[in-house]
């Protein structure tokens, strides 16, 4: 069983940055690859960018890529997304999610999920 709490969401203006962080409990933390999720009111949940076990293995959404950088640090059982250049269409609420085997950028293949932290992203 794995806990995952989400931290680091607010409001900020365009061109601005955040970064996320997702605490988790349990011993095995380091062999799970990490997901990023993000939905916006009236949306479906949409994948962000994951982390495989080790950090060999990184990818990010198109709608992202070269704005966000996941990362974990399995010392310290987190997992972190750098968010830099906000646009308002990035306003939703973030979640961090853990996969047991594999890695993939589809929701229901993830078994535990956090709460959820919110990100407000102002024109």
């Amino acid at each position: 069983q794995v806990q995952l709490v989400e931290s680091g969401g607010g409001s900020v203006q365009a061109g601005g940055s955040l970064r996320l962080s997702c605490a988790a409990s349990g011993r095995t933390f380091s062999s799970y690859t990490m997901g990023w999720f993000r939905q916006a009111p009236g949306k479906e949940r949409e994948f962000v960018a994951y982390i495989t076990w080790g950090g060999a293995r990184t990818y990010v959404a198109d709608s992202v890529k070269g704005r966000f950088t996941i990362s974990r640090d399995n010392a310290k059982n987190t997992a972190s997304l750098q968010m830099n250049s906000l646009k308002p269409e990035d306003t939703a609420v973030y979640y961090c999610a853990a996969k047991r085997s594999g890695w993939g950028s589809l929701a229901y293949e993830y078994d535990y999920w956090g709460q959820g932290t919110q990100v407000t992203v102002s024109s």
